[in-house]
């Protein structure tokens, strides 16, 4: 990749350095010099070691598992960044923290609009991140927000990793899947299949005030007079028997997501597809961040690979498990950055890449 211009700076939090490192060699720019550290007791310290006056910034942090402390960095080197002058910075973000509480819970927060609106207070002129777990979470940032696709990487894989994937067929693990599923069936030129009666990530649809209790009752009424008198109550929602709607049977079953952290429910569906006679089970996300007993989990269960990308360090859970997979996603980060500081647009990056990615 071609060498871009001399006012680029690219300064790396703790997160992620084999990303970031990737990512500068691709440039063909050195990392800029940079302290990060903490004191004893966790107070970040940052510490720029030359001058970004005029200059484009770009931070690349990652959300990983120590999350609070590498939030608590990107703020502060944005910050340090913005009062020391610089023309723009960049936060280079492949996994967006909170990015999966955009919704209202019951007595909850949408805490991600919290996080993009500390963001733009910190400093951030423009965001780069890839595959928000709810893209509509764009609209809390009052700055440009590019969210990049992982998909073309993956399907990429499925290509010329898998031999016989024209035999495959996509599976969702909750209904709530089946656009995504679709998308990537489609482009592969294969079925679907849809896992009806699986939790849906522990994600509860009592995410709002309908569980509150009934108004107080006035003194002349009796406690049945609410419910058959007033609002109709809803019938109690029972979780059905799990059920696959699709044909598996003789197949390659390819189980795609955005995040992988608790792998029980990943496990339970790739027994489930077993039985049903899928011989091969694949299981394919963009952030792979992998709780201390999945390696386990997936050594031992019917799935056969789980293939992820590099947004979130996981080299340690590999060393634990041969079944787990990393796709290079540096490449992707860089052109975005390179496109970006030379005033290019981005939608190449976007070309064939469907709206349910």
């Amino acid at each position: 990749m071609a060498r871009v211009h001399s006012d680029m700076v690219i300064l790396a939090g703790n997160s992620h350095p084999q990303l970031a490192n990737s990512i500068a060699a691709r440039l063909d720019q050195k990392l800029g010099s940079c302290s990060l550290y903490h004191t004893s007791n966790r107070e970040s310290v940052l510490a720029v070691g030359e001058s970004v006056r005029a200059r484009d910034v770009y931070l690349i942090q990652t959300g990983g598992r120590d999350v609070n402390n590498n939030i608590m960095e990107l703020l502060i080197m944005a910050y340090t960044c913005k009062t020391s002058a610089a023309n723009n910075i960049i936060g280079v973000i492949p996994y967006l923290p909170y990015g999966k509480q955009s919704k209202m819970r019951k007595r909850g927060a949408i805490v991600s609009k919290l996080m993009a609106k500390m963001m733009c207070k910190a400093g951030f002129t423009h965001i780069i991140t890839v595959d928000m777990h709810h893209k509509e979470a764009q609209g809390f940032f009052d700055i440009p927000v590019e969210n990049l696709r992982a998909s073309p990487f993956l399907l990429q894989y499925i290509r010329e990793n898998i031999s016989d994937y024209k035999n495959s067929i996509i599976v969702a693990r909750y209904p709530g899947a089946v656009r995504k599923a679709t998308s990537y069936a489609e482009r592969l030129r294969v079925g679907i299949a849809v896992m009806h009666g699986e939790d849906k990530d522990g994600e509860s649809d009592e995410v709002d005030g309908r569980t509150s209790p009934p108004p107080s009752l006035a003194s002349n009424q009796s406690p049945d007079m609410f419910d058959s008198g007033g609002l109709p109550l809803a019938m109690a929602k029972e979780k059905p028997p799990v059920t696959i709607v699709g044909d598996v049977g003789g197949r390659i079953a390819i189980m795609i997501d955005d995040v992988i952290d608790d792998v029980e429910s990943f496990v339970a569906t790739a027994e489930h597809l077993r039985e049903a006679g899928a011989y091969k089970i694949y299981v394919l996300a963009t952030h792979g961040f992998f709780s201390p007993e999945a390696p386990g989990l997936i050594e031992d269960s019917a799935i056969d690979e789980v293939i992820v990308t590099n947004t979130v360090p996981h080299e340690l859970q590999k060393m634990r498990c041969h079944k787990i997979k990393t796709i290079d996603i540096a490449i992707l980060l860089a052109e975005s950055m390179r496109r970006i500081h030379n005033k290019e647009s981005l939608s190449y990056l976007f070309k064939n890449v469907s709206i349910e990615d």
